[in-house]
């Protein structure tokens, strides 16, 4: 009997992607198939970027063809980033599909350099990427890009994003002089991050990555309820004190409905530049402990390197400053893992929601 496309569908919806450790979507337009002689074309639709070219996919679903004798003609992979749901009450950014929170429960952990990291690495991957600075005390995305000036604007009332390194960036250091502290209170904080993000001109983003202030105070709280969010990773050092203050930061995302992508490890062993030699100075395993606690994904660690801080310093972080290296490498394989993770969310709904409006008698 011949083979027919629904038995190669039939085939196809047992095979286990190795990215996602599910079973292939084989409904279109996940999975488009057409005849080609005695062969069958597959195309298959991914919603997180191509990268290595899907060498194992591609190598799973060859062997279920293989065993069941069907022939393969082209085996072809696309990606379709689409928007995925965000807390209730709140709807998506028109021209922004899934906005990130990189987030931890205090200060001095790395998160913003492991925010720029993970954007660079999802750009460099084929995604169109944004990146806003939201610590509006300690603005760091200027310096970690190399940018300086202001944003311009041709109404006057929105901003165009800086661009650095192939990223849409905006900071509240773009709009500062450089030594003068932001001497603000907390509601005005608030209200100069939602400008930021709403009057910048993003420019259709598959992800915009928001670098969080520190801690789980007002502003943090703010902004985890205001700003439409598809989900949040919590970037913490193993070190039992930044572990305990990592717990708050995530509880504190759970409770306003935002799904926790995973835990990032930053600094967990310290690399020696001169020998090699490396030791846990901060302790070991602690973030992965935590993901295991709360039932997170772990996205993966990061060590205490001088190269990562001095590429970051001099406007070239090590995804662009090195991106053959060992900590580049690593950064690349976070950002395919969070891309997989958000890909993994229920679909955004907000656009058919009813409108909720106050009226006064």
């Amino acid at each position: 009997m011949a083979t027919t496309i629904q038995d190669i569908r039939a085939i196809l919806s047992r095979v286990i992607n190795p990215d996602t450790r599910k079973t292939l979507a084989v409904t279109e337009p996940e999975l488009r198939i057409a005849a080609s002689g005695d062969a069958f074309d597959i195309t298959v639709t991914l919603g997180y970027p191509l990268f290595n070219g899907e060498q194992a996919l591609g190598a799973a679903i060859r062997t279920a063809l293989d065993a069941a004798g069907a022939r393969l003609g082209k085996l072809e992979f696309q990606s379709r980033i689409v928007a995925h749901a965000v807390q209730r009450g709140l709807r998506t950014l028109g021209n922004v599909r899934n906005v990130i929170a990189v987030a931890s429960g205090k200060g001095g952990v790395g998160k913003s350099t492991t925010a720029v990291n993970l954007a660079l690495a999802l750009h460099s991957q084929g995604a169109r990427v944004g990146l806003l600075d939201a610590d509006i005390y300690g603005p760091s995305v200027p310096i970690m890009l190399g940018l300086s000036g202001k944003p311009k604007s041709a109404d006057g009332k929105s901003m165009e994003p800086m661009i650095g390194h192939g990223l849409q960036a905006n900071s509240i250091g773009f709009l500062m002089d450089d030594d003068g502290p932001a001497i603000w209170r907390g509601p005005m904080v608030t209200q100069a991050l939602t400008q930021l993000l709403s009057l910048t001109n993003w420019n259709d983003l598959d992800y915009l990555i928001v670098d969080m202030p520190p801690g789980t105070g007002d502003i943090a709280l703010t902004m985890a309820q205001k700003v439409p969010l598809t989900g949040a990773i919590i970037v913490t050092t193993p070190q039992d004190l930044a572990l305990a203050d990592a717990r708050k930061g995530l509880i504190m995302f759970q409770k306003v409905d935002v799904p926790v992508l995973g835990i990032v490890e930053n600094m967990s062993v310290h690399v020696c530049s001169n020998c090699g030699h490396a030791e846990p100075i901060f302790g070991q395993d602690g973030g992965r402990q935590l993901a295991a606690t709360y039932h997170l994904p772990w996205l993966g660690d990061l060590p205490l390197q001088l190269d990562i801080r001095q590429e970051t310093d001099s406007g070239r972080p090590s995804v662009v400053a090195s991106p053959d290296g060992e900590a580049a490498r690593r950064y690349q394989d976070i950002a395919r893992q969070l891309a997989i993770h958000v890909a993994g969310q229920p679909l955004d709904d907000s656009g058919s929601r009813p409108k909720v409006v106050a009226r006064t008698s």
